[in-house]
């Protein structure tokens, strides 16, 4: 008999099953890709965070297109963790959406229970949970991989939470100069000490930007963004009159600084 062209009248998976079975074909010892065989958790590792920035980055860049596809890339690396977990036996993709999915609602109860909304109710359960977890103190939990910006907002938020903070912003930007001028007072000694007053410095900036309720990342990236913009102007400017940065001295590199400041889209 012959086969039919007509498509199948059994429904397609879902794509996230597709995900699954194509991860495990991946990781198949006998007919799987080589390279996926041959990882494990640690070397799979570092690509979450670079996939994390790369989501961040396509979301602040509205890129609508990219967007779908770096949160797919962002996905395989909890796909991937889960299967490479799964065969050594320990859990599975469904164990974290089941895990996930009981926090959400453990952490909305004003949702999922008949309690009212609290703002507040968000960081008891956390507190909670690390209890259980028997994570003690303020500070308990903040990952030690974090960005280290991002880990200082996260942990002077922490002890905020207890009390230890200043009263305002402006106190704050004081304690700003009073680091600056410790880190001053090394420049040109001991190069550990000069290490330790800058990162004082990098870390009272990022207690200043959460005071500010501003994400210090966010910041620093808006900020890499301008400069990006400013310099590449800059050595357009150049190019036209045949040119380079490297010919140039400081005096008309900051001449032409001043100029592409004043160009439009450069604020």
């Amino acid at each position: 008999m012959p086969q039919s062209n007509r498509p199948s009248s059994q429904p397609s998976p879902r794509q996230i099953d597709r995900l699954l079975d194509v991860m495990k074909r991946l990781r198949d010892p006998q007919g799987g890709c080589p390279w996926d065989v041959e990882q494990t958790p640690a070397t799979i590792a570092p690509f979450a965070i670079e996939e994390a920035y790369e989501v961040m980055d396509a979301i602040a860049r509205d890129d609508r297109e990219a967007i779908p596809d770096e949160l797919g890339d962002l996905l395989l690396q909890v796909v991937f963790q889960a299967q490479m977990a799964q065969e050594a036996g320990h859990f599975d993709f469904e164990t974290v959406a089941g895990l996930i999915a009981d926090k959400l609602v453990r952490r909305h109860p004003h949702v999922f229970g008949d309690a009212a909304l609290d703002d507040d109710s968000w960081e008891r359960e956390k507190d909670a949970e690390r209890q259980r977890k028997a994570e003690y103190g303020a500070l308990a939990g903040v990952a030690l991989p974090l960005p280290a910006l991002m880990r200082a907002a996260k942990l002077s938020r922490r002890a905020a939470r207890v009390g230890f903070d200043w009263d305002a912003p402006t106190s704050i930007l004081d304690k700003v100069h009073e680091e600056i001028d410790e880190l001053k007072a090394e420049l040109g000694g001991d190069r550990d000490r000069i290490e330790d007053e800058l990162g004082d410095v990098l870390f009272t900036v990022a207690s200043l930007a959460r005071k500010l309720d501003i994400d210090p990342e966010a910041a620093l990236r808006r900020s890499n963004a301008k400069f990006t913009r400013r310099f590449e102007a800059m050595e357009e400017m150049l190019a036209r009159k045949g040119q380079t940065m490297a010919e140039q001295d400081l005096p008309t590199m900051e001449a032409l600084w001043q100029e592409a400041k004043t160009l439009p889209g450069m604020k």
